[in-house]
């Protein structure tokens, strides 16, 4: 067991970027579970827990990192696991994917309602999210009807937040939803009627969920503290926006949750295909110029070389 602490300690000493709170003891995790597959499995999980990963997606982490050292015949306590085979994913296949979506998505706007979706079509906005939430099913449809038709004949990309039904019949773009509305949802019908699909993530565990529907584009976050939406886990930061992208390599990418102007250029230089943003716009004072900025910082961003933090 000394010799198990001591490598999940050295694991943990490499990845300092990866905490997201202060750091415990890997000791302090070791009564938490008693089947582990293998020593390397063990001590990648008691160091992805003492980094402070949730229980399943140390699992994740370990799960990669028992792969990895088998496939390079050794064990690199510096070599964060990153490749898709480690962690089970493989390629997707055309049949049965999603339809695709840009690999750059550019500003992402997540707005409230179609006045919204029509002010920022106006103002060029790329890519638009309606997230009307409402019990009212006619509010909701004359809502997403509006916003479609404020989005047609235009360059922007619309997807509509859950309503996954109404945005088919009144023929969006696409449909973003959260983890917890892909067991409600008839993916297989949404997959057919050739609309685009995202799917929020929050760590390794949904990543993979959100993988196997092989959607247009899956987010990643929250990258930072959000009042957008009770989460629970906490803020991921840009440390593990990083890894998640490269993991995600060949799917694009939108990061999300409590990015701003502020933070959107270290947010971008992670390497991530888009960002979304929600009250950088709705809360501005002057939207038309905080909208030309967040553009600006994207553009240049996209011919920036890529920072490996």
């Amino acid at each position: 067991m000394n010799e198990i602490l001591q490598r999940a300690s050295t694991i943990a000493q490499h990845h300092p970027q990866l905490q997201i709170a202060p750091a415990l003891p890997c000791q302090t995790f070791v009564s938490e579970r008693h089947d582990y597959p293998s020593p390397v499995y063990q001590s990648a999980w008691l160091a992805a827990r003492s980094l402070g990963f949730i229980a399943k997606d140390a699992e994740c982490i370990a799960s990669a990192w028992d792969a990895q050292s088998l496939r390079n015949q050794s064990f690199d306590p510096a070599a964060w696991p990153c490749h898709p085979a480690d962690f089970g994913l493989t390629p997707t296949h055309h049949s049965s994917s999603f339809p695709p979506c840009p690999e750059k998505l550019g500003l992402y706007a997540v707005v409230p309602d179609a006045q919204w979706v029509d002010r920022l079509v106006q103002l060029g906005v790329p890519t638009v999210q309606l997230r009307f939430k409402s019990d009212d099913l006619h509010a909701v449809q004359t809502q997403i009807q509006s916003a479609v038709k404020a989005a047609s004949n235009s360059s922007s990309l619309l997807f509509i937040n859950d309503h996954w039904q109404q945005a088919i019949d009144a023929g969006a773009y696409g449909v973003h939803l959260g983890q917890e509305d892909l067991q409600e949802a008839s993916l297989n019908r949404l997959r057919t009627s050739g609309l685009r699909l995202g799917i929020s993530s929050h760590g390794y565990s949904e990543m993979l969920v959100a993988h196997a529907w092989q959607p247009s584009y899956v987010a990643l976050g929250a990258v930072f503290p959000t009042t957008l939406k009770r989460m629970e886990t906490a803020p991921q930061g840009l440390g593990r926006l990083e890894h998640y992208v490269r993991l995600m390599h060949a799917t694009p990418t939108v990061a999300i949750g409590g990015i701003d102007l502020a933070s959107l250029p270290a947010v971008m230089k992670t390497g991530v295909g888009s960002a979304a943003v929600v009250r950088a716009i709705t809360g501005a004072q002057d939207v038309a110029a905080a909208v030309a900025s967040l553009k600006t910082c994207i553009a240049q961003a996209s011919i920036e070389p890529r920072h490996f933090l």
